[in-house]
């Protein structure tokens, strides 16, 4: 667990910024939690996951875990922006499109979960009202990314939080990571403490459990990140056995915000690490694209290329990717896990299952509380 330290010519720069960012944001938040902006409820059940700060908390994977939780009792949809795609407007998701039509995570997660309805637009309220409208046997929608966005109320918030960069010692952008003030971690019902180690050990919860300063009505979890089989990008459901890639040299390429223990896993599990990293999103160009082939091509002995599940679904697609290349593309499929017993697990679990099931109002619970 690391802590965001801020040098002394940098803080001086930014403060004031930060000042006014949050200053905006704190007046935002007090005129819709008294009435002055308006937050739209619906009559069926919305869960939204998102978090306080910028990227790398791992929306996606524990959107799937809500999404894997509830697909086979309930008619679930997600509803996503669509973060840098190339297109306006409400667009339901296929899995055979292309990321620019829709962005890469909604993309990932119609390729894991057809049979759930996925669905993109900027404006959520009325991505809420199209997707009623075009399936009115609906039980739940997700909202991907969504606690800032408070022009809707969801019945429950999710709340993630990056065990490895905590919102104790944080400051609010352009300082620090933070969209808003920690102080507004009191919207959540649920909170995860994400990117955990496996073995978190008691002492450790209680100290980020205070330091959260979990509320009454709130239940707060920690998760850990499970790494499957490495899969082939460009042959479905070939897969690459951890035990193989022992005597494999990896050139790991990387797209996301906090690549470090993606590395540092390749790291063990691999004979040695090359790794490539850009920014989060990344849009790869044909220049990447050379620059990846001429890198593996300098590198020796049994070698593959190893990419996260976020940057295979926009590098799939590409056309810069030729035939040489492609056998020795791999990707890493993610899961989360609750650190916790069974029985705790399942209390947790059937919170979200009874909102969803009773399409009662946590929000109401939750300001009867404050």
């Amino acid at each position: 667990m690391s802590s965001h330290k801020v040098g002394f010519f940098r803080f001086i720069l930014l403060w004031p910024l930060s000042l006014i960012y949050k200053f905006i944001g704190d007046v935002r938040n007090f005129m819709y939690e008294n009435g002055m902006l308006k937050s739209k409820e619906y009559d069926l059940p919305i869960i939204s996951v998102g978090n306080i700060s910028v990227g790398g908390t791992g929306k996606t994977p524990h959107v799937e875990y809500v999404i894997r939780m509830l697909k086979d009792d309930f008619k679930t949809a997600m509803l996503s922006r669509g973060y840098k795609r190339k297109t306006k407007g409400f667009r339901i998701v296929e899995a055979d499109d292309d990321y620019t039509l829709c962005g890469d995570e909604p993309l990932q997660v119609k390729r894991k979960f057809k049979d759930v309805v996925v669905a993109v637009c900027e404006n959520r309220n009325k991505g809420v009202e199209k997707l009623r409208e075009l399936y009115p046997d609906l039980n739940l929608i997700i909202l991907d990314d969504a606690f800032q966005h408070r022009r809707i109320n969801p019945g429950l918030h999710i709340l993630l939080i990056n065990y490895n960069y905590p919102i104790s010692s944080d400051h609010v952008m352009p300082l620090g990571r933070l969209r808003e003030s920690k102080s507004n971690v009191h919207r959540a019902h649920l909170l995860f403490y994400t990117n955990c180690p496996p073995k978190l050990t008691p002492m450790d919860r209680r100290i980020l459990t205070k330091e959260v300063g979990v509320l009454p009505y709130q239940h707060l979890s920690f998760t850990t990140v499970i790494y499957e089989n490495p899969m082939s990008v460009f042959k479905n459901n070939k897969k690459l056995d951890y035990t193989r890639l022992k005597d494999c040299n990896v050139l790991a390429v990387t797209g996301i915000a906090h690549p470090e223990s993606f590395v540092e896993m390749l790291m063990e599990k691999s004979k040695g690490v090359v790794h490539l990293s850009y920014s989060d999103h990344h849009n790869f160009s044909a220049a990447d694209v050379q620059k990846i082939k001429k890198t593996f091509a300098e590198m020796s002995g049994p070698k593959v290329i190893i990419l996260t599940e976020k940057d295979a679904v926009r590098l799939r697609t590409s056309k810069f990717i030729d035939d040489e290349l492609k056998p020795y593309m791999y990707y890493i499929p993610i899961r989360i896990e609750l650190l916790c017993d069974d029985e705790e697990k399942k209390l947790f679990n059937n919170q979200i299952i009874t909102y969803v099931r009773n399409n009662k109002r946590y929000n109401k619970l939750y300001q009867s509380s404050l």
